[in-house]
């Protein structure tokens, strides 16, 4: 699994229990799979932007707060030079 995806989808279940959202209102709320929801949370696949938006949006936060921190996920700076 890659561990940003597995961050985020940590950081999207965390603020789904603290609004106490299960998944399938979850699920429902933002027109996705129920299990793609489990998959994501387990961070087994790579949502789109869009998808984050939506999630965010049922969960009453700002896309940026599901996001880990900047420097938890190193990114190589030579290959943009």
């Amino acid at each position: 699994m890659d561990k940003l995806a597995k961050a985020l989808g940590e950081r999207i279940r965390e603020q789904r229990k603290t609004c106490r959202i299960s998944q399938d209102a979850l699920a429902l709320a933002c027109n996705i799979d129920r299990s793609y929801v489990g998959r994501i949370e387990r961070g087994e696949v790579n949502i789109t932007i869009e998808k984050l938006y939506r999630i965010a949006s049922v969960l009453a936060c700002d896309p940026c707060d599901l996001l880990p921190q900047v420097g938890f996920y190193p990114v190589n700076t030579e290959t943009f030079e």
